[in-house]
């Protein structure tokens, strides 16, 4: 079950902040789970919505557009955005709407965000993972880059942690153990700014 606890009125006073700094911590991978991860890394389809039908898509497409055009003005950038997140968050087994709650907190949407130890782009993905998984030429700034990084990533994270979002959250942060990441990313996923839907729920429990 997960331990989201934070104040609903905190969370909302930390959602401001952009750029969270998200920071995960370099690992040593087992050479197993290294070639699936590069595999994954390496494996590039164009995106598209997965959804049962295209009516259903269009209707998640429209919704989750209007939330973010304060953010993002410009409808072509921003729906291709919003196709890329459903992409690689449904490829990689994650719901969407909490990777879209989790690019909320960790750069507001800003695709040029760095923290102050060095993570990247909209899911602030460490640089390390370049050398670990991928190559120095991939563009963590290329949102679609930055989202198969990250997406693999936390669902790598999600592996290891038995399915315990809250744990993999707080590892994704370099906070395992620390309720304040899961929280916010909760708190922007499902009660303050809202990123969660009938329709974007529907999906993610098929």
């Amino acid at each position: 079950m997960l331990k989201f606890l934070l104040p609903i009125a905190l969370a909302g006073s930390l959602l401001s902040a952009a750029a969270y700094a998200g920071a995960q911590r370099e690992e040593d991978l087992s050479a197993s789970v290294q070639s699936s991860l590069q595999r994954s890394i390496a494996d590039r389809m164009e995106p598209k919505l997965i959804f049962s039908n295209k009516a259903e898509g269009e209707a998640w497409l429209a919704d989750m557009s209007a939330r973010l055009q304060k953010r993002i003005p410009d409808e072509f950038v921003r729906r291709k955005l919003l196709t890329a997140i459903h992409y690689e968050a449904s490829r990689a087994g994650l719901d969407p709407q909490m990777v879209l709650g989790l690019i909320h907190i960790e750069s507001g949407f800003n695709r040029y965000a760095i923290s102050p130890v060095g993570a990247r782009g909209l899911m602030q993905v460490m640089p390390f993972w370049q050398r670990s998984i991928g190559t120095p030429e991939q563009n963590l700034f290329d949102p679609n880059t930055n989202l198969r990084y990250g997406c693999t990533i936390l669902r790598h994270y999600l592996d290891i942690e038995n399915g315990d979002l809250f744990r993999a959250l707080g590892r994704y942060n370099g906070s395992l153990g620390k309720a304040e990441y899961p929280n916010l990313v909760y708190s922007a996923w499902k009660a303050n700014y809202d990123w969660g839907s009938a329709i974007g729920e529907k999906v993610a429990q098929k």
